[in-house]
């Protein structure tokens, strides 16, 4: 290993992306490299390879929007092969292909265009947006919109949704569109080295300096600094004397990074400017300066294009809000850290948000009556299939109960993998039950549904106590990706606007930092000299972070740092894992009261309670003798024949299990053990004759 970082380390970083050959580093001063391989046995041997092998292709890749266009068979001019996606793929990369005549051009198919579309159509059907709106015509001067760049609220807008970006638009004081332009082009490794004195120049705190009248025209607009390619031309030209072709030469070859090309136009550029009448040190000194840009040049046309999207998303989510959230949170599904933080800054807005609701949702997030409610498919553990069938025997309608609820569902979906994750999503809620009183229900009134709605009315619904806040707080992010039926630490939002705590998603790296929130879990270990110390997992509104609390603090709060506690953590990010929080120092606060449903005294089980002239009662010596399989076809598949086999069924309780069986759907259910039924003796005649003999089976136990 020290060998190879001695190798690693002898081969200098290029500036400004520019790479170091092998040859080039072999000459350096330092020597590092040849003393490195020096020291090797076949280190002349090894390097040998490795100029060889220098600039080759490591793997193949495909370009994520390139397109090849001829107008001949492309196997006539170079050679192809079949990508992973079944599509033909060119061999070679985008020089040779150029080069060999061929058109490339990049066709970018953005969500995003998908998201402004369906904004626009979400707010004509849902608010007042007319139905003649064309987004083309907004003004690039909307004081909405610009107010919202200049916050930096800019969460979900294509290319400036990222922490960093929405700090340098704070810093910047957007008001001006170009100042949009500006930003997309600065923040980019390479121009954003600049970003710090753009800002100064731009408001005032640092002179801009003179270069050359001519030039200094020219980079007027950024404050004399080269951030566009089109930039370098317009200098060519008025500095140098290019003509417009040879300012397109000096462009792609900027663009293309083509150190040949920079070459000649270099020379060009200097005795262009000489005949001009420039002085050839300073004429050098500039060249230079556009050689630098080269690395990183970003095209204005480019940079207004792609602002100009984000400008048309931000100017709908300043005006419609309502439908930019719905249109975003449906396009991102699935990914539930970016879905936690466009929802965390929706309610800062005031935007109301919905749990998912079998009587409201659709299957995406949805607009109704000025609320956006999430879908029932965003539930993770549901199928396709279940949420359109669910969807379709609702309507128009609304079930009115949950054992209608229940009742409704196709018998294959009468299931506890379908329902449970319903529950924890917090999508039966309106039925008025607890969580805990629904887990514990829904077994009975799945089985009480397969014998019809007589039954089924009369199984009682058992009345027990809530889930723990961390409990429902853990279903509830396992079944949505984040928690949506609030969160402690909402209760703080004014320490969150007035910035006395940063917001979990907004966290970086190598900051000192105070972070709100609630303890979910608590690892506590012994160092190597025998202290305790502890890593805790502590959740906000916005997303999660590890919190590191090394032995000197966590004697002090060992005692109360338990899962449920409200916490207030100051301390220092750092990347180990992943980003956690070293803390300095922990504080507990109040949680807000937890509303606690007191258990109800009837917790008889609601078959057994009605089971209560058992004829045969079960000693707990017993053990089962087999197992039953009752057959319902078409024609015992009839209210009033299940309704008599429960009775049967009530009067002969037992240890042998019990399956039901629907030929016509194929759907097998085994019944919960407090079903079980009484033996072949005492059954088989009477069930024969309820459902006759073909569709009544006890198999014995060996």
């Amino acid at each position: 290993m020290k060998a190879q970082k001695r190798l690693s380390d002898g081969v200098p970083a290029g500036k400004n992306g520019r790479k170091v050959s092998l040859q080039e580093a072999w000459n350096d001063p330092t020597g590092k490299l040849k003393d490195a391989i020096y020291d090797l046995e076949n280190g002349q041997l090894l390097f040998k390879t490795a100029v060889a092998l220098e600039n080759l292709p490591r793997n193949y890749s495909t370009h994520a929007a390139g397109i090849v266009l001829s107008d001949q068979p492309l196997v006539e001019t170079l050679p192809v092969q079949v990508g992973n996606d079944g599509y033909l793929m060119t061999q070679v990369e985008k020089g040779p292909v150029e080069a060999l005549g061929l058109l490339k051009i990049d066709i970018l198919g953005l969500t995003n265009l998908k998201i402004l579309a369906q904004t626009i159509a979400l707010a004509q059907d849902h608010e007042d947006l007319s139905t003649d709106f064309d987004i083309k015509k907004i003004s690039l001067q909307d004081q909405e919109t610009l107010a919202l760049f200049a916050r930096g609220e800019t969460t979900g807008i294509f290319q400036f949704e990222s922490t960093g970006m929405r700090n340098v638009l704070q810093r910047l004081k957007v008001d001006d569109f170009n100042l949009i332009v500006a930003a997309t082009s600065l923040y980019r490794p390479g121009p954003s080295q600049h970003i710090d004195t753009f800002i100064k120049r731009r408001l005032g705190q640092e002179p801009v300096p003179s270069i050359d009248p001519v030039v200094d025209q020219v980079l007027a607009e950024t404050y004399g600094i080269l951030v566009y390619q089109e930039q370098v031309m317009r200098v060519a030209a008025a500095y140098a004397g290019f003509t417009l072709a040879q300012a397109d030469y000096l462009r792609s070859a900027m663009s293309k990074k083509k150190v040949d090309q920079m070459a000649e136009a270099k020379t060009a550029f200097i005795t262009g400017a000489v005949q001009k009448g420039h002085d050839q040190q300073a004429a050098e000194k500039l060249f230079a300066y556009i050689d630098e840009f080269a690395n990183y040049g970003f095209n204005k046309s480019h940079a207004v294009a792609y602002s100009q999207l984000s400008y048309q998303l931000a100017y709908l989510k300043a005006h419609y809000p309502l439908a930019f959230y719905t249109a975003l949170l449906n396009a991102y599904q699935g990914g539930a850290s970016k879905a936690q933080a466009y929802l965390a800054e929706a309610k800062k807005m005031g935007v109301s948000i919905l749990p998912p609701d079998v009587n409201r949702s659709q299957a995406q997030w949805s607009l109704q009556d000025g609320a956006l409610i999430m879908g029932l498919g965003q539930i993770s553990g549901l199928q396709t299939a279940f949420v359109k069938t669910l969807l379709e025997i609702r309507g128009d309608g609304h079930f009115d109960a949950l054992p209608a609820f229940i009742k409704a569902l196709p018998e294959k979906y009468r299931d506890l993998k379908f329902l449970t994750p319903l529950v924890y999503a917090g999508a039966l809620d309106h039925f008025g039950y607890n969580r805990a009183e629904l887990l514990e229900n829904l077994p009975d009134l799945i089985m009480a549904a397969s014998f019809g709605d007589l039954v089924l009315s009369e199984t009682k619904i058992k009345k027990v106590p809530d889930l723990s806040l961390i409990e429902r707080l853990q279903s509830e992010k396992e079944a949505l990706g984040f928690n949506l039926s609030g969160h402690p630490t909402e209760a703080y939002q004014a320490d969150f606007d007035a910035k006395l705590v940063v917001p979990m998603a907004d966290l970086q790296e190598n900051q000192q930092v105070k972070v709100l929130g609630l303890v979910k879990g608590v690892k506590a270990i012994k160092t190597k000299k025998g202290d305790a110390m502890a890593f805790a997992t502590v959740t906000d509104m916005t997303g999660s972070v590890d919190v590191t609390v090394f032995p000197q603090t966590y004697a002090r709060i060992q005692g109360w740092l338990k899962p449920g506690q409200l916490v207030r953590v100051s301390g220092k990010t750092e990347t180990r894992q992943g980003l956690a929080v070293v803390a300095n120092s922990i504080d507990h606060l109040d949680a807000q009261p937890q509303a606690v449903v007191q258990a109800d005294q009837d917790k008889a089980h609601p078959v057994h309670d009605q089971r209560g002239g058992m004829t045969n009662p079960v000693s707990q010596n017993q053990l089962p003798t087999g197992t039953w399989f009752l057959r319902l076809d078409e024609d015992h598949d009839q209210e009033e024949i299940k309704a008599q086999l429960w009775s049967v069924m009530k009067k002969n309780p037992g240890l042998n299990p019990v399956v039901l069986y629907w030929p016509a759907t194929k759907v097998k259910k085994a019944l919960a053990p407090s079903y079980n039924l009484a033996g072949l003796d005492q059954l088989k005649k009477p069930l024969d004759q309820l459902l006759t003999a073909k569709n009544v089976v006890f198999r014995q136990k060996d």
